[in-house]
């Protein structure tokens, strides 16, 4: 391996601690990825970037992006209030959750998509309208992007330290998803 590609890695690592200390006010967590793609996306086209423009973008995202990081919120306790109801015994509960589940991971996973996509200006609104057909139409990279959340729980659980650098490797792998073509 070349050391060149030590550095793209070593940028995402850096990039995965700007993130998880922008998000730590928990409701940035979209606009901090966004922000953080941003990062990354200028890494691999050669431009300038570091600090301050990664917090430019993140105040830029943060203007409408908070919404959507309430909104995750909002649906995350909506399913953990389902999963509630299935574990009380109701009738067709396991279905119930299973589907609640399911659908929480393609809302993460299209607000993750569409994040990758933010630009200063765009629409939240139409980048999650656009982000989830792709969703549902790419689930192979639906997947890669799903796993690449299991290796942040794999990383936090081996040592919680490790879950800040690793959330830089979920946005490397959502941006290599959103740039591959999908027939």
């Amino acid at each position: 391996m070349r050391v060149k590609h030590f550095g793209t890695f070593a940028e995402c690592l850096l990039t995965g601690v700007w993130i998880a200390l922008a998000a730590l006010p928990l409701v940035t967590l979209p606009a901090a990825f966004a922000a953080g793609a941003r990062h990354l996306n200028r890494h691999l086209s050669h431009e300038p970037g570091g600090w301050r423009e990664f917090a430019a973008d993140l105040r830029s995202a943060t203007r409408h992006g908070w919404l959507v990081g309430l909104a995750g919120w909002v649906a995350l306790a909506l399913v953990l209030a389902d999963l509630a109801f299935v574990r009380a015994g109701l009738p067709g509960g396991p279905l119930v959750g299973a589907v609640g589940v399911l659908a929480l991971f393609a809302l993460v996973v299209a607000g993750l998509r569409a994040a990758v996509n933010w630009r200063p200006g765009a629409s939240w609104r139409a980048l999650l309208t656009g982000a989830a057909p792709r969703t549902l139409r790419d689930p192979a990279g639906s997947l890669v992007i799903v796993c690449g959340f299991a290796v942040v729980a794999a990383s936090a659980w081996f040592a919680t330290p490790l879950a800040a650098p690793a959330l830089g490797m979920v946005a490397a792998a959502t941006l290599a998803v959103e740039r591959r073509s999908v027939p």
